[in-house]
């Protein structure tokens, strides 16, 4: 099967990454639902939703402020450094649900991030956005508008940003392959990425060290962390 796959890539237009916190987890950046996720040890419903936010805003700033740091402080793995590697001999699409910015820092140049990013903040009425590298000394910010701005991510109960999704939904559309790192897709939309990759009749390849409730319906599943599986993606084609 591994062979057959690694033909397949050889081929293969486009290459299409989805990635989720598996991968960020091996730069030191916690998951959400794994064994020591963070939901095991925050209620989300007070640190991730617009109530939540609107109730305590200095709470929520201060906990997504040491997040940025953590992240901040964070480098790109040998997995993210891989996929980005991979654009030298393919074209080459990142679809992530990680809002750390890591796949951007390792090189990769065509990332869509579903659930926004956490070194960005917007305003809460306005169309102000920015990207920002450092802490407040005043939390919440307030916007030039008077209202308050708050992280520029997707929170429990909205809507991912139409554009991007509409984007990454034409991307999977459009791959030869799709390669799931890191995640386990259980969280929707971004679990129905796989399906429309599959009307393409795309390879779907999954690297995790766990089985997935996608597992089932994957060509080839590697039980192994993105850092140590993927650059033998790359060496595929620098051995050609």
């Amino acid at each position: 099967m591994f062979e057959s796959v690694a033909e397949k890539l050889k081929i293969a237009k486009k290459i299409v990454f989805v990635t989720g916190a598996g991968i960020s987890q091996e730069s030191g950046i916690p998951t959400f639902r794994g064994k020591d996720g963070l939901w095991r040890k925050y209620d989300p419903m007070k640190l991730a939703t617009i109530d939540a936010f609107y109730d305590d805003p200095k709470l929520v700033w201060e906990w997504y402020e040491d997040r940025r740091k953590n992240i901040l402080a964070a480098k790109p793995n040998l997995g993210h450094v891989a996929i980005a590697d991979l654009e030298k001999y393919k074209d080459v699409r990142v679809l992530t649900q990680n809002i750390d910015g890591l796949h951007q820092r390792a090189g990769s140049s065509k990332v869509y991030e579903l659930h926004g990013s956490i070194i960005k903040i917007k305003c809460t009425v306005c169309d102000f956005k920015k990207e920002i590298t450092t802490s407040f000394s005043k939390v919440p910010p307030m916007c030039k508008c008077g209202n308050m701005l708050r992280p520029d991510v997707v929170w429990f109960g909205e809507s991912l940003p139409q554009d991007v999704w509409t984007e990454a939904i034409i991307q999977a559309r459009s791959c030869d392959v799709m390669v799931i790192a890191g995640t386990s897709l259980a969280v929707s939309p971004a679990n129905t990425l796989p399906l429309y990759a599959k009307q393409n009749n795309a390879v779907l390849i999954e690297v995790n060290p766990e089985v997935t409730q996608m597992s089932n319906a994957i060509d080839l599943s590697i039980r192994n962390t993105s850092a140590n599986s993927l650059p033998n993606m790359v060496s595929i084609f620098e051995e050609n």
